[in-house]
């Protein structure tokens, strides 16, 4: 509404100014005109006071001439003008036809206000350009994931109708264990959409982070020794804000993360409280993010690729899904490297609650 109010006021202003002109180029055309006029046929007092023939059809020929002039000014200001606009318009129809790499042209700059209009019309352009090649993406990726365990599942009930396996009890704990997959990767999914959308239902109340943290500690640390970790706590005791089931869907995450990809070695569990502000860190020994992804590890489909991983697996969601949880808390995630060349990442929630 601004902008059509700056472009209006814009486009009378231009008016404006071609009338002005066009009356300043009469007004001081007829006082030269008429000026050279007395200067080679001086006023006599016996002269009618009447303006003669030859003075009207030389006031009619300034008129004329201004009227040009106007004319000429107006078509050009509104060729300037309405160019960028026949361009936004054309722009428009080749998008609602499916084109979405239509862009429209500025022309002259110096309008301003149509200008910032078509500048405005071709980011929106490139951002539903960007957005269709992401959903295109995320169809393929989407389709590959599920692709790998349900062909899986489908091989293995195949063979034990056919009587190539046999259902024992290990055949049927390796299909339900791709069953589960399937149920985490339609779970990342459904949570990812769900923030982006702005739709992500959060049960917010005060929580004591500390016992939170603890009570996941002990479902976690025996996993974790197994595979050759320690699991490290270092809780302030603090009381905040949150959905307690997401925040432990969070740390789940980042731990796994860690144990997934990290070197064998400590995994800490930080929270403090620095600015009025509700810090959470999960740090581990290394060897961190590849450079290639570190400035996108929370987007949706990322792995990590470093060559001493020690767990293969993972649907590429676990980060986006954890991004999308701290920022439907009004928080926000960080990645960094420490300073043994580790990986920190650090959460910021909400202010505690007194």
């Amino acid at each position: 509404m601004m902008l059509m109010k700056g472009l209006s006021r814009q486009i009378l202003l231009a008016m404006a100014s071609v009338t002005v002109a066009a009356g300043l180029l009469v007004f001081f055309g007829t006082y030269l005109a008429f000026s050279i006029l007395f200067y080679f046929s001086p006023w006599v007092e016996d002269t009618d006071n009447w303006l003669t023939g030859f003075d009207f059809i030389t006031l009619l020929v300034l008129i004329f001439v201004a009227l040009i002039v106007a004319a000429v000014a107006s078509i050009r200001l509104a060729r300037r003008i309405l160019q960028p606009l026949e361009s936004l318009a054309m722009s428009a129809r080749r998008i609602k036809d499916g084109d979405l790499s239509a862009r429209a042209m500025p022309g002259d700059h110096s309008l301003g206000e149509t200008a910032l209009l078509v500048e405005d019309f071709n980011a929106m352009a490139q951002r539903l350009q960007d957005m269709a090649a992401d959903m295109t993406l995320w169809n393929a990726t989407i389709a590959h994931e599920l692709r790998t365990p349900l062909t899986i599942l489908k091989g293995r009930l195949q063979g034990m109708i056919d009587g190539v396996f046999k259902p024992d009890e290990k055949s049927l704990h390796a299909l339900v264990l791709q069953v589960d997959s399937l149920a985490r990767l339609v779970e990342d999914l459904r949570t990812v959409t769900l923030a982006d959308s702005g739709h992500l239902d959060l049960h917010l109340q005060p929580v004591r982070l500390k016992d939170e943290i603890q009570r996941l500690a002990g479902v976690l640390e025996p996993e974790l020794k197994a595979g050759g970790f320690e699991l490290k706590l270092s809780l302030d005791d603090v009381v905040v804000n949150v959905d307690a089931m997401r925040i432990r869907q969070v740390l789940l995450a980042l731990v796994t993360n860690a144990r997934r990809y990290a070197v064998r070695g400590t995994v800490e569990i930080s929270l403090r409280v620095e600015n009025n502000r509700v810090l959470l860190r999960v740090t581990d020994e290394g060897p961190g993010l590849d450079a290639d992804i570190a400035s996108s590890a929370f987007e949706p489909f990322r792995r990590g690729s470093q060559s001493g991983s020690l767990e293969k697996g993972g649907n590429g969601l676990g980060l986006s899904v954890v991004r999308a949880i701290v920022e439907a808390h009004g928080g926000n995630i960080r990645y960094a490297p420490s300073d043994t060349g580790g990986a920190i990442f650090e959460i910021v929630l909400g202010k505690p609650v007194s």
